[in-house]
Parts: structure tokens; sequence; C-alpha cells
């Protein structure tokens, strides 16, 4: 085997980019490998460079290539196509067939040949989400200026040319402690040599530095960073060197909401925040530098503080700001936005919401007060889309609103409607806790429906390639309300009647049950029974059913079902239905009489337990008819040559499965 080793280095790759770009770069040399059998493949990225390091075969292997070509009664500019395109000459093919076959011996080909003829080129199809022409006549395009290409098989260059940069064996390490051309034989070499030069290649090991070195700064005073995945990857592709660093905030901003504090941290510094030992926020934020400073980090902590209070300043200012103006007096700037050509404005959504959030209230027998404060924190939950501060971080919105309510108003219209606007976007993903409380509830779940039943209203549903009004995602939080919360809420009066919007509810709980590794098969047997459109009763009656069939006699009784209702469905084509009253005295043998006497018996046990909402009941008698259909089946013949005999054997098994199907269909359960 051959080490392969091909670094690509440039000016700063935007940090978003990085991952996906050295997964591309395997993609392409897995595929020029080929036959080469490539193995230990491992890629690396960073702020400067994207890598690819591999074990491969030294050479192809020739041997015979064939190829079938046109119909062997095709035109003749066909055939002489097919030869141009593999190169070939017309006594190279033979007809067999119908069809013209190229057959070549085809000699071994070097790893090194190889490389040469095919990467450049797969490499100038690079597919950069955007990309900058530059190089001498701008033609060609990279997502920053190309600088070096190392390109080695088994230490020697494979002097490959990409634009207007021919391979070596020399990269660059750190900008700053490591300038300058570093000459390299290999992929250990290339590693060890960066190390010495401050750039840490390893991005898995670059990332558990940052956050290990963040933590240990963090310690020191006693603090924890605010865990933030998102901004640590992005960090992580920022920087070469990591130095972890700690900053101070000044008192006078730490009044702001934590929110807009630390929302500017991360959107315009890439800074992390602290809490203390009581998880609250406090005055100091944590950053990574690219480089280690003479003084310690003294002047880079001090500038970076600076930078931030400039920035708090300006939230300061649009806080103020914000707060002389009452969320109710805004309203009339909503009716300038348009939420949708085909919905209306802003002002009339935030109408819609209000009157819905009030009678969900209401259907959640939510008092007089509470159905008012429902009814005015729909009305004002999108006040603060007009407001300076979220016109400066839109991603506040909803929490600003909440905020500048809690200070508009006092009473109970601040401490209930203003946590209610708060949180009237959660869940925002699956991570995301849902609001509680009846007025917040209402309005997360008003907002929501209001999307959802006006974008059906209109026909703009999701499609298979898109979903840019993220319904799905509105239909996801519904269920998530509804079912966290336990609501005993009809959903269908909600929705209008729209039976698509409610099957498209249905579906995206099917999509939550197989992604927690559940069984949506016992949903759709569970509907099929008849809809239920309280999905606080439906998961109980799925997961009542769900346990039935984990056990041995809810396998054999799904088993036995199944077998029911394959005989009568052959049986009923003949000359069924066989859904009449049994013919009493004509079950000569007592393992059908004990199946005919246990029938009614269940059955109204089973009614009797679903009436009370007993679902573990309910399954349970089911359960109890294991050992009677069992013995049915195995000491019964079905099909007698007595007509009558037979007629009423099917019937007793007419009378089992629709017995069983009181639960659920059965027969839409897999396995």
């Amino acid at each position: 085997m051959a080490e392969f080793f091909l670094e690509l280095f440039s000016e700063e790759i935007p940090a978003r980019m990085q991952k996906a770009a050295a997964q591309e770069l395997r993609n392409i040399c897995v595929n020029i490998f080929g036959e080469l059998a490539p193995s230990h493949i491992r890629g690396f990225y960073g702020p400067r460079r994207i890598v690819l390091a591999a074990s491969i075969a030294s050479e192809k292997p020739g041997g015979v290539v064939e190829a079938r070509g046109p119909r062997d009664s095709a035109p003749e500019a066909a055939l002489q196509g097919f030869l141009g395109k593999h190169g070939a000459k017309r006594e190279d093919v033979v007809a067999e067939g119908g069809y013209f076959v190229l057959r070549r011996m085809m000699p071994a080909v070097s790893a090194a040949q190889l490389l040469r003829e095919a990467l450049p080129g797969e490499l100038a199809k690079f597919s950069w989400p955007k990309s900058m022409r530059w190089g001498q006549g701008g033609v060609f395009t990279w997502v920053r200026p190309l600088r070096r290409i190392v390109c080695l098989l088994d230490g020697e260059v494979i002097p490959i040319t990409l634009g207007p940069v021919t391979a070596s064996n020399e990269t660059e390490g750190h900008r700053i402690h490591g300038p300058g051309p570093i000459a390299v034989s290999s992929f250990e070499v290339w590693e060890e040599k960066l190390r010495e030069h401050k750039v840490i290649v390893d991005q898995d090991e670059r990332r558990k530095a940052i956050a290990d070195g963040l933590a240990a700064k963090a310690a020191e005073l006693g603090l924890t960073v605010a865990p933030d995945e998102n901004l640590l990857d992005e960090v992580n592709g920022l920087v070469e060197w990591p130095v972890p660093l700690i900053g101070k905030i000044g008192a006078e901003f730490m009044d702001l909401p934590p929110e807009v504090r630390e929302l500017s941290m991360k959107v315009n510094q890439k800074y992390f925040a602290l809490r203390d030992a009581a998880g609250n926020p406090a005055p100091y934020f944590a950053f990574v530098a690219n480089l280690e400073a003479t003084d310690g980090g003294v002047a880079i902590v001090s500038g970076n503080e600076r930078v931030l209070r400039a920035r708090l300043a300006d939230a300061r200012h649009f806080w103020d700001l914000d707060l002389k103006t009452p969320l109710n007096e805004l309203l009339p700037k909503l009716e300038k936005i348009t939420f949708h050509a085909k919905i209306g404005t802003q002002r009339q959504r935030a109408e819609r919401i209000g009157a819905l959030a009030a009678k969900i209230a209401d259907a959640l027998n939510a008092d007089g007060t509470e159905s008012e404060q429902a009814r005015w924190a729909g009305v004002l939950c999108k006040a603060d889309l007009v407001t300076g501060m979220v016109g400066e971080f839109p991603e506040l919105q909803g929490i600003m609103g909440g905020y500048y309510a809690e200070r508009s108003y006092r009473g109970w219209n601040g401490k209930i409607v203003g946590p209610a606007i708060k949180t009237h976007y959660q869940p925002k993903g699956p991570s995301d806790a849902v609001p509680t409380g009846t007025v917040a509830i209402a309005v997360a779940l008003a907002d929501k429906l209001d999307t959802l039943t006006n974008f059906f209203r209109i026909g703009e549903k999701p499609t298979g390639s898109g979903d840019p009004y993220a319904l799905r995602r509105c239909a996801l939080g519904v269920i998530r309300i509804i079912l966290e919360n336990g609501l005993r809420l009809p959903l269908k009066p909600l929705l209008g009647g729209d039976e698509s919007l409610f099957d498209f509810i249905i579906e995206r709980l099917r999509v939550k049950l197989r992604g927690e590794g559940k069984r949506f098969d016992v949903l759709d047997a569970v509907l099929a029974a008849g809809v239920d459109d309280d999905l606080v009763r439906l998961m109980k009656r799925v997961e009542a059913l769900g346990g039935l069939l984990g056990t041995e006699d809810g396998k054999n009784l799904h088993a036995a079902y199944k077998r029911a209702a394959n005989i009568l469905k052959i049986e009923d084509a003949k000359d069924g239905p066989h859904t009449a009253e049994l013919v009493l005295g004509v079950l000569p043998l007592p393992e059908e009489q004990q199946l005919c006497d246990a029938l009614p018996y269940i059955e109204a046990e089973t009614l009797s337990a679903f009436r009370q909402e007993n679902f573990g009941l309910a399954v349970a008698g089911l359960a109890s008819l294991r050992t009677t259909i069992d013995a049915f089946f195995d000491k019964v013949t079905v099909n007698d040559p007595e007509p009558e005999l037979r007629r009423n054997r099917l019937r007793l098994l007419a009378r089992f499965r629709d017995t069983v199907n009181i639960i659920a269909d059965f027969s839409r359960i897999e396995g």
C-alpha cells in the first residue's frame, strides 16, 4: 500500500463550509481511487486548509475492459460516437446478442499516473456554497484564494495543477507563530511540523482543546460556560491554535435581559456566556484567541472588552427606546406589515391569534380572567416585530415582547401576559421546552394553529422537496404542547374541520413516533378503528396496544387475528359476508362453544373499559382470549363439509375479528 496525502491550503475558509468541504474532498478521492481500494482514510479541516490522508494500492491492475455499445442495427453514426467516446477502432468491437461489444486489454496504471490524470479535473469541479474568481485572468474559482497544494504519494510530489497553483511538498503553519514555507514528506511529518508551528490540525482535538480550555479558565473564577454546541463548532473553524481568555462585562449592562446580552456576544463577537454557581448569568464572557500573546492576553482581553462595551451600548439604546412605548401602542404599525399576501397583515394575524387563544383557554376550562389574559397576550404577541431590538436581533422576537409586556403592564397582565408572549414560539426544535400554564399554552397553540389553518386554506402545503413556511415544525409543536401538557383538547374543531390538515398533523405524529423508535403502525391500527382527535387519549390507546403486542399473549392474539382475517377474506369472496347472528346449538365442539361464550363478555367489558378510558383493562380483556382462540384453531375445522356448520363457524370468526377491532384494526399491524 502507498500513502497518499493531499492538502489544499488557502486564505480563511468560512467555518460553516469546512466540514462539508472535507467530506466532498473525501468523496472525490474515493471516486478517483476506485480499484485502488482506499483504506484508513482520514479527513481534516480548519480555517485555512482541507486535508485528506489515505492508504491506497500502488497501482490499478490491468485486465480486460468490456463495454456494451449501441444495437448492431443502429446507424453508423451511433457506433462511431461510441468508438470515439472510448478511443477505439471499428475492429475493436464485435457483434454479440444484438449489440456491439467492446473488449480491450488495459495495462496496469500506477497510482501516481492515475492521480496526475484524474485529480486536477475533479478538484476543478469542487462545489463551494460561495466562491470567488481570482488569479491571472480571473477565471479560476475557489472559496478564497488558493495558496498552496501539497500532493504526495509515498513522499514523492505528484505535481498536479489547480488554477494558478501547482502542488509541491511545502505547507505553512500559523500565520503569526509559524509563517513561511514548511517542507513535509508524509502525513505524520506534516502533523508534527504543524504542531511545532502552532497549528492543531485535527478538528476533534482542536474542539476538545477549546471546550476544556474555556471550562478551565471559567473554573478559575468559580464559573461555568453556558452550553452552546453550535458556537463551539463555529469557533473551532476560526482558530488553529486556540487560547482561551476571560473578559469582564460592565456592571451597567447586567440589567439588560440576558438573551439580549448573550445574543449580542454570540452573533457579533463569538463570545461564550458564563454562569455563576447558582446558574445565573455572570458579569464575564469567555472567548478564544488564535495566538499566544507575550503579555498573557491582557491587551487582547482589554480590546475585546471595549468592543463588547460598544455592542452592548447599542443594545442598551434599543432597550431604553423600546420601553418608552407600550406594546399596545405599536399595534397600528403591524397593519403596515404583510404576513402573506393571501392571508393578510400581522395586525390581522394578531387579532386572530388573540381570539383563538381565548377559545383554547375556554376549552381548557380556564376562568374568565385567564381567557382574557390569553386573548390579550395573543393580540400583543407580534407587537415586538416593530421594536428596535427585534429589528437588530430578529432571533429575539417573542422574547423581547415578553420583557416589554412585563415592564409595560403591572399586575396580572405583566406577570402572566409577559411570559406567555415570551414562550409563544416554543417549541422551536426537538430539544426546546414546551410552554406551560393555561395562558402560555393557549397563545402558543393559537399561533401555530393559525399558521397551519391559513396556509392550508390558501393551498400552501409542504411538499416532498420543501416546507418554506415550516409547517411541519408547526404541527410537531402542536403535538408536543398537547401531549407533554396532557391536554384533553379535541383538535378538529380548532382546525376548522379541515380533514387534510388533521391528516397532516397525524402524519407528523407518525414521524415523531418513528424518530423515537416507537411503532407507528400501532397508531395506524388505532386510528383505523375510529378517528380520535383527542391526542392524549389516542396515545394512551397506542401505548396500551403497544404494550399488549410486546407480550406473548399479544403476539399470539395478533397471529390468530391474521389467521381469522385471512380465512374470512377468502370465504367472504365466495358467499360472504359472514356477519349474521350465530345459529345457537350449531356449535358442537366445546372449543367453539367456549369462544362463543367468551366473546359477548369480552366485547361488553372492552366497550365499558373504553368508555372509562381504561385502555389497559380493555387490552387485558383481549389478551384473555388468547388461549380460547388458540384452542379453537387447534381443534375446530372452520370449512366443515356441512354448510350450516361452516357458516356458523365463519360467523363466529367474524365476531372474534370485530371484537378485536374495537381496540384497533389489527390488519394494520406489521409483523
